[in-house]
């Protein structure tokens, strides 16, 4: 049985089987095809943290395979009143096929794995949110971006910490530019490092936008305040200033770079208006596919169990 915690968990074969398994489903799919891969499973939900994109995902995912979705806050859950994760993990995955978790800390995510009996994905916590690198790696894909040059502009968060895990198991180029003080954490930096020489992948941290957006093909970015973040607002806004992904930054890529954002998307910080609407379509097909990528992930999962 695997689950689905970390990028780094997989190596390239199986990262791409999940996103030719994703692009196979996504093409069943816009023919009205639905097929059964997960009939008559259940998806445990188990959201700490609220989200509109993932759970619709999630829930329209597995019921298109066939199976459906049960929606659990910590307000419906014992765990929210004190019960130990591992009794919770023992009691929800014997009831269901499969479980995903949004919620803060990473290591909550492992301990309900370890004690886990069916598969666990990351929704996303404060360390990793390896199923948008999913998506977005699928919309790569699917924009031909296949060998590209990846240029992240913003804070070293778990989505910068998953962009390193991708590039570093895919064998890509990536550059991460954060402002001082808010660099990656320097254990997924060397774990990243570890994996791209193994796989040939480039990956470059610094402190300037333009040294990173400067002749890439995809240009990416998260928002400045993340969730449980707010009350450091006013001065994120502040130590983040020069870090906006606006025309001027993005005429630095190559001219059919692509942009890409994994929404909320909070116009005039991170990202411009202009250059939001300029690549509104890709950004809303990346939306979309989270759908199809975590169900390439979910019947992935799946067809690895009793192995």
């Amino acid at each position: 049985m695997r689950h689905f915690l970390t990028l780094a968990d997989f190596n390239v074969d199986e990262l791409q089987e999940m996103i030719d398994l994703a692009i196979k489903i996504k093409e069943q799919t816009k023919k009205r095809n639905f097929v059964p891969y997960l009939e008559k499973q259940t998806l445990g939900m188990i959201f700490e943290k609220s989200s509109t994109r993932t759970r619709v995902s999630f829930e329209v995912g597995i019921y298109q395979l066939g199976g459906v979705g049960l929606f659990l806050s910590s307000n419906d859950l014992q765990i929210g009143r004190g019960e130990p994760i591992k009794d919770t993990a023992r009691v929800v995955s014997s009831m269901v096929d499969m479980v995903m978790i949004r919620t803060y800390e990473q290591e909550k995510l492992e301990e309900f794995a370890k004690y886990s009996k069916v598969p666990v994905i990351n929704g996303l916590t404060d360390s990793y949110h390896p199923v948008q690198l999913m998506t977005d790696y699928l919309t790569m894909v699917e924009c031909g971006k296949t060998n590209p040059v990846v240029a992240y502009v913003g804070d070293g968060n778990n989505m910068a910490h998953s962009w390193i895990y991708l590039a570093a198991i895919m064998g890509f180029e990536l550059r991460i530019a954060t402002p001082k003080g808010y660099e990656c954490d320097a254990t997924v930096a060397e774990r990243g490092l570890e994996l791209a020489s193994k796989s040939g992948a480039k990956i470059a941290i610094c402190n300037d936008p333009k040294e990173a957006v400067e002749g890439a093909d995809v240009v990416t970015t998260d928002t400045w305040v993340s969730m449980g973040q707010e009350d450091e607002k006013a001065q994120r806004i502040k130590d983040f200033e020069g870090f906006i992904v606006d025309k001027a930054l993005m005429n630095l890529a190559k001219e059919d770079a692509i942009f890409l954002h994994c929404l909320p998307a909070y116009r005039g910080y991170e990202v411009s208006e202009e250059v939001f609407e300029e690549h509104s379509d890709v950004i809303f097909t990346e939306a979309e596919n989270r759908l199809h990528a975590q169900k390439g992930v979910m019947v992935w999962l799946d067809s690895k169990r009793g192995e």
